[in-house]
């Protein structure tokens, strides 16, 4: 099974083209014309352009706006390193589905489709309030992972699957057609926003960015969504054990460089929600979708994929700056710099929503504004500024 689902991952990574670089110079070049000071449009100059590169057109306009969370439960949950007990996993994915958690009450605001994906969760999930089942896709690989501090967190069967499965969730009925068909009418750029839903994944996050960096883990574990500080220094000699166990010197070396390191890492010490999220981040590239990075365990997924495919960095747009002291490694290493600062930690896809937003707002000042020979206005001013 390895090697069959080894080769259809390197087949949709094979199939993710590069930014189209001559469109983005188009892209800027029309910008520059816009009236307006050179760059006063800051972020949304640089968003508009990556649009450019996605599409092959200097002007877009955003299709579907859609939330992918992925969940999972952590058996690593077994070693005290969170407050919540891992039945929240199945009931926050519930709640998500009803429209009640933070990010889908954003979400359902701001007319975004929430879409709810099981590839691990432990416990049964509650009906809804209705008496209903919720809406979620099954697509469990097993019953959450295991202890990390003790054993592997899964196969690397079922890491594979798992990143598979975001893969096909996030591309979608996509053939990635290199005709103009395949284009997607050209100019509609579809966005898709990955999060997730896990209790424990903060964890295993830091883990999974530790070895991946070669950076000392202490520097890299937070509070996730709220512990004691002597849960705090427990979280942290977890990890080191964890990292200590399955072979990765914490602090020394780098490890995740190629597919084979990426998917080691993550099946010892990772989470079915983060090869799942990896996953996406390649599906969504592979059929030439926006993909919205959440906090700190969205940024890890986000640099396990380009780890795979750095390719997929061309399709990339980062929310928000997360509270966990990881995110900041996670989201230099990507080279990507965060729109929002609203000193937010909540995950589930929260800051894609409202990254969704600013996005547009790009289009918006591509399609709409006039240019200066437009406008009627000399701009020969400007010449020596720019």
């Amino acid at each position: 099974m390895t090697g069959t689902t080894e080769k259809i991952i390197k087949k949709y990574i094979d199939g993710v083209r590069n930014a189209d670089s001559e469109a983005k110079a188009k892209a800027k070049k029309y910008d520059d014309a816009l009236i307006k000071p050179p760059r006063s449009f800051g972020k949304l100059e640089d968003i508009a352009v990556k649009m450019a590169g996605i599409t092959g057109c200097v002007k877009n306009k955003v299709g579907s706006k859609r939330i992918l969370v992925f969940c999972a439960d952590n058996g690593v949950t077994k070693e005290g390193v969170a407050s919540a007990p891992i039945t929240v996993t199945s009931s926050q994915a519930v709640n998500m589905t009803s429209g009640i958690t933070g990010m889908s009450a954003l979400a359902r605001n701001f007319g975004t489709e929430v879409v709810v994906v099981d590839v691990g969760v432990a416990t049964d999930f509650p009906l809804t309030f209705d008496g209903k089942k919720a809406s979620i896709i099954d697509k469990k690989i097993r019953k959450g992972t295991g202890n990390i501090a003790c054993e592997p967190a899964m196969s690397i069967d079922e890491c594979l699957c798992a990143i598979l499965t975001g893969i096909e969730i996030a591309a979608g009925d996509c053939d990635n057609d290199e005709t103009e068909a395949g284009k997607r009418e050209g100019e509609i750029i579809d966005l898709v926003g990955i999060g997730e839903m896990g209790i424990g994944n903060t964890t295993t996050s830091a883990a999974v960015l530790s070895a991946v960096t070669g950076t000392d883990s202490d520097s890299l574990t937070g509070y996730g969504a709220g512990i004691s500080d002597r849960a705090y220094d427990n979280k942290k000699n977890v990890i080191k054990r964890a990292l200590s166990l399955h072979g990765f010197t914490d602090g020394c070396n780098r490890y995740g460089s190629d597919f084979e390191a990426v998917t080691d890492i993550l099946s010892k010490v990772g989470g079915l929600d983060i090869a799942a999220m990896c996953g996406a981040y390649i599906g969504a590239a592979y059929a030439g979708k926006g993909a919205v990075i959440d906090g700190y365990i969205s940024a890890v997924a986000a640099l396990l994929a380009v780890k795979l495919c750095p390719a997929v960095s061309h399709y990339l747009f980062p929310s928000h700056i997360s509270t966990e002291p990881g995110y900041k490694l996670a989201i230099k290493e990507l080279g990507l710099d965060p729109y929002l600062d609203l000193n937010m930690g909540l995950g589930e896809g929260s800051g894609c929503v409202l990254a969704f937003g600013i996005i547009e707002g790009a289009c918006a000042m591509m399609n709409n504004m006039a240019t200066f020979e437009g406008g009627g206005i000399d701009d020969s001013y400007l010449e020596g500024i720019r």
